[in-house]
């Protein structure tokens, strides 16, 4: 199947190429990219649906940069998962602020889990191939996010700071509405929640209320496709305990580096590191939450996945503190006008690592409770093994990018994992660069 959509997507290259060259012409007023939601995602199957993505650029002056943008999906894929976003995003809103605001409901069917800290929790490719809901659960997540960015004068360097509201409901695979059939033994989920490693008062869920506050430098020349620059940010995010059952703190330094090689050629860069301050407990299904300014995408979680890592299972790598780096060569090979509107075709060769750096005390719950270590036979039972520091997870691939008035991006990338233990190659079809 992969194959088909790959011989797909350059056959639909190739014949838009032959579109004869034109220059790009300077966009004013509101303009629109609509689309159906026809993709597909590895870790989600087939998607379908519709985005519709408003954009106005005033009188053209700052074009390829827009006034206001203003994006809206309704989608569902083969797999289970459904999407329902609303994002707005504009400097003109508030004079020098550039404001985000995201309302997002997303139900997964069979949310990937595959325990915690990478390789400590062994993957049995074949077993999940014969029993697909084994390293699943079911997840729903309502979020509420609005962020806020602002220059130090007419610097490069300015601030950021934000509200995220969450709401996770939590349970096991409602294998009866799916037709699935049960585990001996129960899921990977149930065992965590059997042997306690999971605390009961966090098993189903919960709501999190994260104030953000950090700074940034950031010299882009352009925000969808930038050819050249920095995008650096160091942010705090705290859960306060005044209005959070599970008080905590993250900080996450992110870094981005953008260098022109030629004209519609270039190297970019992302370095990203989070980590939780102090000995505060993070619940489960808050670990994955990467802290981010801007989400190019519905969810921004866990490393392994289109977000993070390319090619490498979703959620694969859940720890207390993580790193992860991508590192791309990307050209636009070919720029044409059609029915007015300016388009272009590019291609992006990527590698994508990550590693646990503080790993998830996967034991704390029944220590707290005062239950004695899990013996070999229940670790085996859980698929835990020694952890060991140090390992990295990688990936790397190819991917295919077709420009619409510069903003609007439709994307296909293809990765490849290096270890099995992280899966096998992943295809992703959707919008946007990674970074």
């Amino acid at each position: 199947m992969q194959k088909i959509i790959k011989f797909t997507l350059l056959s639909v290259a190739i014949s838009m190429s032959i579109v004869v060259y034109s220059q790009q012409k300077i966009k004013k007023g509101l303009v629109f990219g609509a689309i159906p939601a026809i993709s597909f995602d590895s870790d989600l199957g087939f998607q379908y649906g519709a985005v519709v993505n408003l954009y106005h650029y005033g009188d053209g002056s700052r074009f390829p940069k827009y006034n206001h943008s203003l994006y809206m999906e309704w989608s569902r894929y083969s797999k289970g998962t459904g999407i329902n976003r609303i994002m707005y995003d504009s400097e003109r809103l508030i004079p020098n602020v550039r404001t985000t605001v995201d309302m997002t409901y997303m139900t997964d069917q069979l949310m990937d889990f595959y325990g915690f800290n990478g390789y400590q929790t062994y993957y049995d490719d074949a077993w999940s191939k014969s029993t697909r809901h084994f390293y699943r659960n079911e997840q729903k997540m309502f979020r509420v996010k609005a962020d806020f960015q602002g220059s130090f004068g007419e610097t490069k360097f300015g601030w950021v700071a934000g509200y995220t509201f969450y709401n996770f409901a939590i349970d096991t695979v409602n294998i009866n509405k799916l037709g699935l059939n049960p585990v001996a033994g129960g899921t990977l989920f149930q065992r965590y929640l059997d042997n306690k490693l999971i605390r009961d008062n966090e098993a189903n869920g919960g709501s999190l209320n994260y104030l953000k506050l950090g700074f940034k430098y950031d010299s882009r020349d352009q925000r969808a496709s930038p050819s050249k620059g920095i995008w650096t940010e160091a942010v705090i995010q705290t859960a306060p305990g005044l209005v959070n059952e599970f008080a905590h703190t993250k900080f996450a330094l992110i870094h981005r580096q953008y260098f022109k090689l030629a004209k519609d050629m270039s190297l970019a860069y992302r370095i990203d590191y989070q980590t939780t301050i102090g000995k505060s407990h993070v619940p489960f299904y808050a670990q994955p939450l990467l802290i981010t300014s801007f989400l190019t995408g519905a969810t921004n979680q866990g490393l392994g996945g289109k977000s993070t890592l390319r090619g490498i299972l979703r959620n694969r790598i859940i720890g207390d503190a993580v790193g992860f780096g991508n590192f791309e060569f990307r050209y636009k090979f070919v720029r044409f006008e059609l029915l007015k509107q300016n388009f272009y075709v590019g291609t992006n060769i990527f590698f994508d690592s990550g590693m646990i750096i503080n790993p998830i005390d996967i034991e704390e719950n029944r220590r707290s409770q005062n239950l004695l270590e899990l013996t070999t036979t229940e670790k085996n039972n859980l698929y835990l093994t020694n952890y060991e520091s140090g390992k990295f997870h990688s990936a790397a691939g190819i991917g295919l990018k077709i420009g619409w008035n510069e903003n609007f991006i439709i994307s296909a990338d293809y990765g490849k994992a290096f270890n099995k233990q992280d899966g096998n190659s992943g295809m992703y079809i959707g919008l946007n660069y990674l970074f």
